[in-house]
């Protein structure tokens, strides 16, 4: 999916640029290019998935006994 960003009316470079940043961190795509900048080994992204796995269990569990309130609501998958 390509982004494309228009000009507005008297809108700076500067301007453009940072909605351009904005729009390009809210689709993940700052996030994905810094994950593929180096190889990641298959045992390494199961080690990582496992890991943040356990951490959403633990969280839903906290938020069961209401010891723990999430900043944002959990997205549904």
């Amino acid at each position: 999916m390509a982004i494309r960003i228009k000009a507005r009316g008297g809108e700076s470079v500067e301007q453009v640029l940072r909605r351009f940043k904005k729009l390009c961190e809210k689709e993940g795509l700052t996030k994905d290019i810094k994950r593929r900048a180096y190889y990641e080994k298959p045992s390494e992204k199961k080690q990582r998935s496992a890991r943040k796995s356990v951490k959403r269990r633990q969280q839903l569990q906290l938020m069961a006994q209401g010891k723990f309130v999430p900043r944002r609501p959990p997205s549904s998958r």
